[in-house]
This record gives structure tokens, C-alpha cells and sequence, in this order.
């Protein structure tokens, strides 16, 4: 089962969140429309709100607020690139050139902040208190996260435990609203709930160590961004984290200066090290016992093509190379 199949499953409420997010995009300040629609017109995957959709219709769900909280998530996603292209001083993205490159620090972070709002706006709007209360814990843990990531960079002692409580807060917890939000539209039993949001969070987990394995092991034209891009930024992510644990005393030393420093002076013997500490292997290896875990937790739920797709989605995360 490819990803064009996955969607073609849910193609219309699909099309329906894409509708909705293109029409709570529009405001009567120019520059909130200008940078809201570059940066959603840049596409992606719409993962998020996929896994909204499918896991509400695993459950049988039969209205439509599910397109109206995946679109929700969405906006919360692109509301946090935004932020974190200022905060990494990223100037690419998907192949093409950053909001904050494009229209400066100042409209993105404060188009970032109209998105929050606008989707806070939306979710009061299913009128559901849990779905409220999922979406405030989440949106406050990926700003904590990206705090503790802050913390982390330039700190070549971060530890993989600090490392995954990075990834589990950042990026993890909203792929866990995600599919738990299905399940709370349908008031599935509280063990289908558990196991969805489960899913979600490992699958999220899976989808950040494929990321970050790929900043080491790919290439521009593929990542649609700079390679190295965490290394320049003193980032150490589990690549590197790994690397560092299995590296000879001149090779720690250069890694340390690296995250200390960042840059890409020494780029290419860090590659080196990397790849001769088999620490993209490692890190590939991390993901797939996320993804049996993420797939170990549907069990719960009933059989259906939704919770197939669920599965082999799971499984097409460790394929990626963007």
C-alpha cells in the first residue's frame, strides 16, 4: 500500500481539510494572507491530519468534525515551522526558501502566532471540552519542547534520554493528538483511545529519528533542505549523540567542537565518523522498534481497511527520504 492509496481512502474528507485550512487562512491583512498561504502552498504530506482522519474512520466515525480538527493540527504544525525556522535561522524548506527568508523574522513569528489562534478559534468550534483540553496540553508541550531543545543545543552532554524527551514533546505529541482525536469524536472505550494516541506518539517518535538519520545521510535534493543543517546548528541529535559514545578520543574531540561550535567546518569527517560508528544504522534501528510498538497498539482496535492503512503507513515512515 503506497501513501496515494492511504489518502485515496479518506480523499474527500481530505480535500475538505484542505478547504478548510485554505479558508481560515484568509484575513484582511495582506501580509497574514501572503506568508500563511506561501507557507501552506509549500505542501508536504499533511501526515498529521491524515492520521486524524483515518483514525477517526477506523472507529466508524460518520460526521465531519474530523476534517475540521485535522485541519486544526495542521495549522498548529505550520504555525510551529514558522517559529522554528526563525528560532534555527533556517533559510530552506521542502526545496524552497523559507517564510522568514522571504518576508523576515518579525512576519513569520507573528503569522505563526495568528495560525495558534486561528486553531484555537477552529477546535472551540466542536464544541468538545476533551478535544479542547487534548489540543492546550499539546500546543503547551511542543512549546516546552522546543524550549528544552534550545537547551540542548551547543551541549555535546545531552544524553539520549534528554534527546528522545526532545522529540517525544516537539514533534511525537502531536502525531499522539492526532490519532487520539479521532478516537474522542467517536467516545471509543478508553483502551482503543489509549492505543490510538499510543500510535501516534510512536509513529511520531519513528517519524523525528528517520529526520534526523537522513540530516547525515542524504542530500539536499532529497531533504529539500541543507544537509548538515543540525550539525551547523550545534544540534545533537541521536546520529550524533551515538557517535560520539562509540568514537576513539580524537574523534569525541572533534564531534564535541562541532556541537560547542557549530558549522560545517569539519562536516565531512563527521560524516566519516558517523558512518564509521554505524550510527545511522542505530538510529534506523530505534525507529523500527518504534514503529513495532506504534503497530503493537492498534491491536485494540477493530479490523477495517482505516486500520490497515494505520499499519502500513507505520511501516512506509521507515522509507521516507524526505
Amino acid at each position: 500500500m503506497t501513501l496515494d492509496n492511504i489518502r485515496a481512502l479518506v480523499e474527500s474528507d481530505f480535500q475538505a481539510t484542505n478547504q478548510m485550512i485554505l479558508d481560515r487562512l484568509k484575513s484582511d491583512v495582506v501580509l497574514v494572507d501572503q506568508v500563511g498561504h506561501y507557507i501552506v502552498a509549500a505542501g508536504g504530506k499533511r501526515l498529521r491530519p491524515m492520521l486524524v482522519l483515518l483514525a477517526a474512520k477506523s472507529m466508524g466515525y460518520t460526521g465531519t468534525d474530523h476534517s475540521k480538527l485535522a485541519a486544526v493540527i495542521e495549522l498548529i504544525h505550520t504555525s510551529t515551522l514558522l517559529h522554528d525556522d526563525v528560532v534555527d535561522e533556517s533559510s530552506m524548506r521542502r526545496g524552497r526558501e523559507t517564510a522568514n527568508e522571504l518576508f523576515g523574522n518579525q512576519a513569520s513569528v507573528l503569522v505563526g502566532d495568528f495560525l495558534y489562534s486561528r486553531s484555537f478559534q477552529m477546535m472551540v468550534e466542536v464544541d468538545n471540552m476533551k478535544v479542547l483540553n487534548i489540543l492546550a496540553d499539546t500546543t503547551n508541550e511542543v512549546a516546552a519542547g522546543e524550549v528544552l531543545q534550545l537547551m540542548n543545543i551547543n551541549d555535546p552532554k545531552v544524553s539520549e534520554e534528554s534527546y528522545y524527551q526532545v522529540i517525544k514533546r516537539k514533534t511525537a505529541i502531536l502525531f499522539a493528538a492526532a490519532t487520539q482525536l479521532g478516537a474522542v469524536l467517536c467516545d471509543a472505550s478508553d483502551d482503543i483511545e489509549q492505543g490510538l494516541r499510543e500510535y501516534g506518539l510512536q509513529l511520531g517518535i519513528a517519524f523525528q529519528l528517520i529526520d534526523d538519520a537522513l540530516d547525515y545521510a542524504s542530500d539536499a535534493d532529497d531533504m529539500g533542505k541543507n544537509v548538515g543543517d543540525d550539525l551547523a546548528e550545534g544540534k545533537p541529535t541521536l546520529p550524533l549523540i551515538y557517535a560520539l559514545a562509540q568514537s576513539d578520543e580524537s574523534d569525541q574531540a572533534l564531534i564535541r567542537k562541532a556541537i560547542e561550535q557549530g558549522g560545517l567546518d569539519d562536516l565531512d569527517e563527521i560524516l566519516s565518523v558517523v558512518k564509521a560508528t554505524n550510527a545511522i544504522e542505530y538510529t534506523y534501528q530505534a525507529a523500527e522498534k518504534a514503529v513495532e510498538r506504534a503497530i503493537n497498539a492498534l491491536v485494540p482496535l477493530p479490523d477495517s481497511e482505516y486500520k490497515t492503512a494505520l499499519i502500513e503507513l507505520a511501516k512506509l515512515s521507515l522509507a521516507r527520504n524526505s
